[in-house]
């Protein structure tokens, strides 16, 4: 074996695909290549804590272990074909990186909403650091903060913008904000939060176009109201990076497809031998739910997809005798995340969305709670409002 473990993609997940590599015991190289200039860092605190101070790398990078000191970082450099025949990956610079094994690592990018009037300054996304960098630049006392989208990040930023003095709107087209995943008593009740905060809520409703000639001045709904708009924020959901990966066979359908073992699936059904993916990028069937594949943009899903590729990856390159063993063993990650908004602590386990029934089980929904979630007899989720640890007891129930 001459050639390196190629990882596109710069960020947690691929950083713990490094680290997963080496734990199992892969000593080859290992190439790393990311879009952004940076060294890999933590992104759900970019709209949280991270936001209402002043934005550093220093903040949020990840420590680099002894492990992986030996890593070839590509940084700045974008993968913009694969070559799957020929086991190769051409970068933006016209490199040609030469593959034992490829993962994909390349997550998500913010959806952008397409407007009449768009092509216009203070218009922002909070994906990477420099979004945040960009978008701290503009939170102060006394600007008008509109926020298009009130899912986790979209209500994450009006929190942090409201503690900065901003004077905060939030548009949404659902009754309430975060319903999906969180049903409608929860949900309600972090709408009264947001709102006894000062946040103002324009439910139901969508943006339709935007006011101003060079700088966004005014947001436009679908009712005709005109909404004062200083910093726009756009927070409506996020497209998989998969556009490079096209002419290959590989079924990249929201996402690209995989099997347990993280192993990029081909149009007709079969594994590739040696290209997997991994994080919010990948689209896998999780056995504690069912056997649809789906992609999970929960904070742990990286790393614990990371670890199941490592894994595979170094048997495979290694020539295990217990390679086809551990291509069979179950791949069941509970799905987690958190969400801090002012001083209020939320922490959930498993996939809510998948819910038709939600209920109370702990707490008052005023104050510190705990809501079960069932899809028919089964449970598919927690979420907690503070009682951190009633809800991580819930864990070993989907183990």
């Amino acid at each position: 074996m001459t050639h390196p473990v190629v990882i596109v993609g710069a960020s947690m997940g691929g950083l713990r695909t490094a680290e997963s590599l080496r734990r199992f015991g892969y000593t080859g190289p290992i190439t790393v290549i990311g879009q952004e200039i940076h060294a890999p860092y933590n992104r759900p605190p970019l709209s949280k804590e991270v936001l209402a101070k002043e934005v550093t790398h220093e903040a949020v990078a990840f420590e680099q272990r002894p492990a992986t000191a030996d890593v070839n970082w590509v940084l700045g450099t974008k993968a913009v074909s694969l070559d799957s025949e020929h086991n190769t990956v051409t970068d933006s610079e016209g490199q040609v990186h030469q593959y034992s094994a490829l993962v994909i690592a390349t997550g998500l990018r913010p959806r952008r909403v397409n407007f009449p009037n768009g092509e216009l300054a203070n218009r922002f996304a909070l994906r990477t650091l420099d979004d945040a960098i960009a978008l701290r630049s503009q939170l102060s006392e006394g600007k008008n903060v509109v926020i298009i989208g009130g899912g986790f990040i979209g209500c994450e930023v009006a929190a942090t913008a409201t503690k900065l003095g901003c004077n905060v709107t939030v548009i949404h087209n659902a009754a309430h904000p975060m319903l999906r995943p969180l049903g409608t008593e929860l949900a309600s009740q972090m709408q009264f939060r947001h709102e006894a905060m000062g946040v103002r809520f324009l439910l139901k409703r969508e943006a339709k176009d935007l006011v101003g000639d060079s700088h966004v001045t005014g947001v436009v709904l679908n009712d005709g109201t005109v909404i004062d708009c200083d910093v726009l924020i756009e927070a409506v959901g996020s497209l998989p990076n998969v556009e490079w990966l096209s002419n290959n066979n590989i079924d990249r359908n929201d996402g690209v497809l995989v099997d347990s073992a993280m192993r990029v699936m081909k149009k007709d059904g079969t594994a590739f031998k040696n290209i997997f993916a991994i994080g919010d990028v990948a689209r896998f069937a999780n056995p504690i739910f069912d056997l649809v594949p789906r992609k999970v943009e929960h904070w742990n899903i990286p790393t614990e997809t990371a670890k199941r590729a490592g894994s595979v990856i170094a048997s495979m390159l290694n020539g295990a005798e217990d390679y086809p063993a551990i291509l069979d063993e179950d791949f069941k990650p509970v799905p987690s995340f958190w969400s801090d908004q002012y001083d209020i602590h939320l922490l959930a386990f498993g996939l809510l969305s998948l819910a038709d029934k939600v209920t109370l089980v702990a707490g008052d929904v005023e104050g510190d709670c705990v809501f079960e979630y069932h899809r028919g007899d089964q449970l598919v989720g927690v979420c907690g409002i503070g009682m951190r640890s009633v809800v991580q007891s819930y864990r070993a129930k989907f183990v």
